[in-house]
């Protein structure tokens, strides 16, 4: 089975990511996709030999139109997510105006903003089709993620390494996921 399969076989059978993604479809935004830890933390757990931990922190849902790019409509739409599922704290971004936020120029779509994020395992998202099968995002791949490897993109090496050394301490990642190992000279310990 490669990753791809993988991931679509744990979200299929998880009892609380599975209708979330339901829940992301039915707004039928553009280039819209679940992210981040959504998929990463249910893949390290299954990796670690465990049940699916709860969600911590905000669901990430990006998705693009550059039309339809302010702060305010974002908002909107987390209001929405939140009366139809009030136990989670969403956090939506259309990724059409996230490129000035990072120091970045313009994104081309939700996957292109990806590969902007701060590490490789990260860089992962999902989304629920039409036809109730999973569809799967990595545009840095997938290997990092499924071989429990810590690794900054390549904004993130020198330029953002603060960010990214600050995001490892704070998340207590590696006490999480003890198998998690980081690239050498990643500056994580």
């Amino acid at each position: 089975m490669n990753e791809i399969s993988r991931i679509q076989a744990l979200l299929l059978i998880d009892p609380v990511r599975w209708p979330l993604l339901e829940v992301v479809r039915a707004l039928n935004l553009p280039d819209c996709w679940v992210g981040a830890g959504f998929v990463r933390n249910a893949v390290w757990d299954h990796l670690h030999g465990r049940a699916v931990s709860p969600l911590t922190g905000d669901v990430d849902v990006l998705w693009f139109d550059p039309a339809r790019a302010t702060p305010d409509e974002d908002r909107r739409l987390e209001a929405i997510l939140h009366t139809l599922h009030p136990a989670v704290k969403w956090s939506v971004k259309n990724q059409a105006r996230m490129h000035t936020r990072n120091g970045n120029a313009p994104y081309r779509s939700a996957t292109d903003a990806m590969r902007h994020w701060p590490e490789t395992a990260t860089a992962v998202a999902v989304r629920r089709t039409a036809q109730d099968t999973c569809e799967v995002s990595a545009p840095l791949g997938l290997e990092d993620l499924f071989d429990l490897i810590l690794r900054p993109t390549p904004r993130f090496e020198v330029e953002k390494r603060d960010i990214y050394e600050s995001r490892i301490a704070s998340k207590h990642w590696l006490t999480t996921w003890p198998l998690l190992r980081c690239e050498k000279g990643s500056g994580c310990t």
